[in-house]
């Protein structure tokens, strides 16, 4: 049935693909706050009901959502801060529940390296709007009761703890945005810090050459990326590929 073909490789399929680009397409276009609300119910039940999709396999689909809904987490509006912070909670407290309450690694991963990269795309994220939407996520943890006495909460104020320390990191090479030196040197200390998380430190490898190749230092650019060749080469030889 029509089930069993979306839930083909973990939900890693052409099929399910289509579905996901309809409700990426939704999220993606101006909408009222009305037909907002309805799509953040939908992709609620999606994620309940092929949460496969999401944490198994290919992180492309995870990353996408994650993305997006950080963006209403930026949002003009309350309403729609809340529906898409209470949103982006239950896709992380789902993913909990799928490894048998271990953790929500997929999930962590893929939200700072969203808001890693909503910090060139988007103007104004992390002021008062995000860091709002920041406390809402926090205050669900810290109430939702079934999961009191797990790790489930402290990893969630980690998660937002690492996203205010970005956001705080990105202010400053705002601040330095006309000394390459300085700018360079803060990004360095940016990606040296999430030494640990391949993924993390190839966006922010990658945001360093840009700004090179922007300013002209073409060497500098080439050493990020020779860099990024050789965490990525590494990580391949971990996984025995």
């Amino acid at each position: 049935n029509l089930k069993n073909q979306l839930l083909t490789d973990h939900g890693h399929n052409p099929l399910m693909k289509k579905v996901f680009d309809v409700y990426l397409c939704f999220l993606q276009k101006n909408q009222s706050e009305t037909a907002l609300k309805n799509v953040f119910a939908a992709l609620r039940t999606l994620i309940y009901k092929f949460p496969s999709t999401f944490y198994e396999g290919r992180a492309d689909m995870c990353s996408a959502l994650c993305y997006e809904i950080l963006k209403y987490c930026n949002s003009k509006l309350s309403s729609i801060r809340t529906e898409a912070s209470q949103l982006l909670y239950f896709l992380m407290r789902t993913n909990f529940d799928y490894t048998g309450k271990k953790s929500f690694v997929r999930t962590h991963l893929q939200v700072i390296i969203s808001v890693s990269q909503l910090i060139a795309d988007v103007v104004g994220i992390g002021g008062t709007r995000f860091q709002q939407s920041l406390s809402i996520i926090n205050n669900c943890a810290n109430n939702d009761r079934v999961i009191k006495h797990t790790t489930f909460p402290s990893d969630v104020k980690d998660l937002t703890k690492r996203i205010r320390t970005v956001l705080m990191a990105t202010a400053q090479m705002k601040e330095h945005e006309n000394d390459p030196e300085m700018l360079v040197d803060l990004q360095y200390s940016l990606a040296k810090s999430y030494a640990s998380t391949p993924e993390l430190r190839k966006t922010w490898l990658d945001s360093m050459a840009r700004i090179h190749v922007k300013n002209g230092d073409l060497s500098e650019a080439a050493m990020c990326y020779v860099h990024v060749a050789a965490l990525v080469a590494e990580y391949l030889t971990r996984k025995g590929m």
